[in-house]
């Protein structure tokens, strides 16, 4: 079924969160192992830690961005840029920050919770070297702190993401999500908007979502490596 939809789309977008990189490695955040099962987001991934609790936040990110170094993208990401290159898909829409679409050789992301990939100074904006913030070099010149450029609680989504991926959603007319809870506002609207503006609406992800009942096809308890080889085969 999902592979002919996926044929006869004109405007096909995916959109994929942490689940996307569970098959990679990386923990996820909101499923019963998850990575805020161990910390509390709201202390330690948000502005008021960077501004009150520096050296809490600093560690937190520093293994993370350590963390991704470490791994690479999986099949599922790969298949994704195969898509792309064939002109199956217009375009990806992502809440993660580990850059694996981009490394496994997808162009049209846009990144609605920013990199971890990129780094730049709090108070002066200039770009910075990741190594530099590994090795707890994390004041600029100009006394400024120095982050990772993703989008903490605290503060809002990307101008230029959340555009693309508004356009995205309007003009799509099959809609695949993939490893999200869909738990997360305002990304979690993003399914919702392609739905009511007449496309098809197909949720991959272990376990349910609260957006289920909107689906016209809901995969559970597959992996998404496993589910998008099983869609290429029969393309």
């Amino acid at each position: 079924m999902l592979a002919n939809w996926l044929k006869n789309a004109h405007s096909t977008v995916i959109f994929t969160g942490a689940g996307m990189s569970t098959e990679s490695g990386l923990p996820d955040f909101r499923s019963s192992t998850g990575l805020w099962k161990q910390f509390n987001p709201t202390q330690l991934a948000s502005i008021d830690a960077l501004n009150n609790q520096l050296n809490d936040f600093m560690h937190f990110y520093q293994e993370r961005v350590q963390s991704v170094q470490l791994v690479k993208p999986h099949k599922g990401h790969s298949i994704l840029a195969k898509w792309e290159e064939q002109g199956l898909i217009k375009g990806i829409i992502t809440q993660n920050v580990d850059g694996l679409h981009q490394e496994a050789g997808s162009t049209h992301v846009a990144e609605l919770h920013g990199t971890l990939r990129r780094f730049h100074c709090q108070s002066c904006g200039k770009s910075k070297n990741r190594e530099d913030f590994i090795k707890q070099l994390t004041q600029c010149h100009c006394g400024g702190k120095i982050r990772p450029s993703i989008v903490l609680f605290g503060e809002q989504l990307p101008k230029d993401a959340f555009e693309v991926a508004l356009h995205l959603s309007e003009f799509s007319d099959l809609f695949i999500v993939l490893g999200s809870s869909l738990s997360v506002a305002p990304a979690n609207q993003f399914p919702l908007i392609a739905k009511e503006a007449g496309a098809r609406l197909v949720i991959i992800n272990e376990e349910p979502t609260d957006l289920d009942y909107y689906a016209d096809l809901v995969i559970n308890e597959r992996k998404i490596g496993e589910a998008l080889s099983a869609v290429d085969q029969q393309l």
